[in-house]
């Protein structure tokens, strides 16, 4: 396929190492799609005794990335609590296996015990009851191993989120095979794709055939547009948007019943659900290898942070028509989140 190279301007940036997975609506469309399947079951029920009056799946699926920041409102005290008793919190939202591999494995290059996979492990035993201090090392309670596990179902089919790039100098993908290789001196860390940055302008040129006859092109009045744009906000939130687009729905309420009543055929998990973040782990890693399908990077350009910190990124180039798999993948990733989220409710609570 033709490439368009995405050419940036580096100067000056600064890349975002927090970026949340599917951004607000992503996370609040898997929410939604769960909480409409495990409608009148006994599941339903255990939710909403853990849940506070008014809240739901989709209102708490961005919890976890809320007590990151302020951009939700004031940190509650129960935010407040959860952050200082988790001081690692932002790790639990993601891991790093190179995408070109099949499986995760516990202990290998690019993961770590406190990442998605073994977060997940840990909260779905908390709501079994067969949490002891050995497997709840973080003293979940039932509530917060709910909310996680809400928010992590849709982290971990974010393709990014699982399969992870490493490069050298020259931007060419490679394997470390041991955490030690990766020494930031001969085999670098993109940090889930952070440090590739795409021409977010050309992008948006790219996802004009996304946009349905007769709907406007959508205009930011007043707002520059950015010179660039991490690969994984592409995907966290650029996805979501040409998602929601492609199927013309504006909102995660919309977007679920859409999506239901598209009769989508999403794989069974097998065994025990304390496994089943392995098995989307590893579902996500061949998704991630179509998203890195035809995707290049350039050669290392350092750059220094706001704190006087070196840190690398390179330019990024991707298909000419790569909005149109991408959001396609999004969507059927979004889907899968939920009806995962679901399928695990109602495994745990029969």
């Amino acid at each position: 396929m033709k490439k368009i190279a995405c050419v940036v301007a580096l100067a000056g940036a600064f890349v975002s190492l927090d970026a949340a997975a599917w951004g607000t609506d992503g996370h609040r469309a898997v929410g939604a799609i769960a909480d409409k399947l495990i409608k009148g079951t006994h599941a339903e029920a255990q939710v909403k005794a853990l849940l506070l009056p008014g809240e739901s799946l989709e209102a708490v699926s961005t919890w976890p990335d809320c007590v990151k920041g302020n951009w939700c409102g004031p940190q509650t005290p129960e935010m407040i609590e959860y952050v200082n008793a988790n001081p690692k919190h932002s790790e639990y939202h993601y891991t790093d296996v190179p995408f070109q591999l099949d499986h995760y494995h516990d202990g290998a290059a690019g993961t770590a015990d406190d990442d998605i996979v073994q977060t997940l492990k840990e909260a779905i035993a908390v709501l079994q009851g067969k949490d002891t201090p050995a497997t709840n090392p973080h003293k979940f309670t039932k509530r917060q191993a709910l909310i996680l596990v809400t928010h992590l179902a849709g982290d971990i089919v974010q393709p990014l989120h699982v399969g992870a790039a490493f490069v050298d100098k020259d931007g060419k993908f490679i394997v470390p095979k041991t955490k030690a290789e990766i020494d930031e001196t001969v085999v670098f860390d993109s940090r889930g794709g952070n440090n590739f940055l795409m021409d977010d302008a050309k992008i948006e040129q790219m996802s004009a055939n996304l946009i349905p006859p007769g709907e406007p092109t959508p205009a930011k009045p007043g707002v520059p547009q950015a010179l660039t744009k991490p690969f994984h906000s592409y995907w966290d939130s650029t996805t979501v948007d040409y998602a929601f687009r492609r199927i013309r729905t504006k909102t995660p309420e919309q977007f679920a019943q859409a999506a239901i009543d598209g009769k989508p055929n999403v794989a069974q998990n097998s065994g025990d659900p304390v496994t089943w973040p392995y098995q989307w782990a590893d579902d996500t890693l061949a998704v991630s290898k179509i998203a890195f399908a035809g995707v290049t990077a350039g050669k290392i350009v350092p750059q220094v942070s706001k704190k006087g910190e070196t840190y690398y990124t390179w330019t990024l180039e991707v298909p000419a028509d790569y909005p149109v798999p991408s959001s396609a993948l999004a969507k059927t990733q979004m889907i899968k989140g939920g009806y995962n989220l679901a399928a695990l409710l109602k495994a745990i609570w029969p």
